[in-house]
């Protein structure tokens, strides 16, 4: 199993659907297995045991609960990873015939779907043709011509969807084209940092890059040093690494679709010193299902420290993954808490 019992039974007992899958809950005097968010009332602890699947349940001899399906849970994700399967594909079907393919009723696959991806089937195909136009503006495509391309109907769709963005759509399709972008180089006690920023905000805080990373972002931006407003934004998070525990508020630019806003806002409101798992902050958003998809939001924050994705550890409390390092996260740790 891949929680410990003492996890498993807090999931348990509060009924949290972000657990489901993980294991079942075995409840031996009545030889019946659950979800752990089974609506029943709740067995006493020493009748418990917990089991990696329902397979595992039934080969000790306990049967389905009626009432939450436990088998359910590994259907639903099997439907979803179809349903992916048929979005990604050159004519991806409406909600209706997507949920007949996967075997399901069309409302009811739209939760179960948003539980597990943290967005609509359809909000997931727009997330897809939008990022597929913009791989073929910045290969050279013309707007129009990647738009369509891309499966929309018209431009309009296009500009809805991009509005999230924060950069227009012709700047994406020129990789940065018409975008000063001001950045420079700062030493830390944590290593070199780099800061770069539009004119509305910080678009971008790195470390251990440069120029030619930045260029890789921003294939067509013009780049130039930083001025005096940009030197009062690099003071600020000069001072956001030296002392996390009272983080300026600064601007950012940073864009991103409406579930990555959410994620990263979740970021923001973690109290410095304190920590989250990435389950946490999927119930944070709205969407307890969608764990993996609010991991792969929390690493892709643009700007480290003042979005502050270091606070997020693993559930069974250690560190995790870091794009800079994790004895970069543990510093930056110690020195909230200390």
């Amino acid at each position: 199993m891949c929680v410990d019992a003492e996890t498993a039974w807090d999931a348990v007992i509060r009924r949290d659907r972000a657990f489901d899958g993980q294991f079942v809950t075995g409840v031996m005097t009545t030889g019946i297995y659950c979800r752990p968010s089974c609506a029943a009332r709740h067995p006493a602890r020493v009748n418990v045991r917990f089991f990696e699947d329902g397979v595992a349940a039934r080969a000790a001899g306990l049967r389905a609960c009626k009432r939450c399906l436990p088998d359910d849970v590994t259907r639903d994700e099997a439907a979803v990873a179809q349903a992916r399967t048929l979005l990604e594909g050159d004519d991806p079907p409406a909600l209706v015939e997507l949920a007949r393919l996967v075997g399901y009723a069309p409302q009811h696959f739209a939760r179960v779907f948003a539980r597990a991806e943290g967005m609509t089937p359809a909000r997931y195909l727009r997330s897809l043709r939008l990022a597929r136009a913009q791989t073929a503006m910045r290969d050279g495509a013309s707007v129009t011509d990647a738009l369509y391309d891309a499966g929309y109907a018209t431009s309009s769709r296009f500009y809805a969807d991009s509005a999230a963005i924060g950069m227009t759509p012709s700047a994406w399709a020129r990789g940065g084209k018409d975008v000063t972008i001001r950045w420079a180089v700062a030493q830390t006690t944590l290593g070199d940092m780099l800061l770069a920023a539009t004119d509305r905000g910080i678009c971008r805080l790195s470390f251990d890059e440069g120029e030619t990373d930045l260029r890789a972002h921003f294939p067509h931006a013009t780049l130039v040093p930083g001025d005096t407003v940009f030197q009062h934004w690099l003071d600020g998070a000069i001072a956001a690494v030296e002392d996390p525990q009272h983080m300026p508020i600064l601007p950012l630019d940073i864009g991103g679709t409406s579930f990555q806003q959410a994620v990263w806002r979740a970021l923001q409101r973690i109290p410095a010193g304190e920590t989250r798992t990435y389950s946490d902050i999927a119930k944070a958003v709205g969407h307890p299902k969608a764990v993996r998809a609010a991991g792969t939001a929390n690493g892709q924050n643009r700007v480290s420290v003042l979005i502050p994705c270091h606070r997020v550890i693993r559930t069974d409390g250690t560190l995790g993954g870091y794009a800079y390092g994790l004895e970069r996260k543990a510093e930056l740790l110690r020195r909230e808490r200390a």
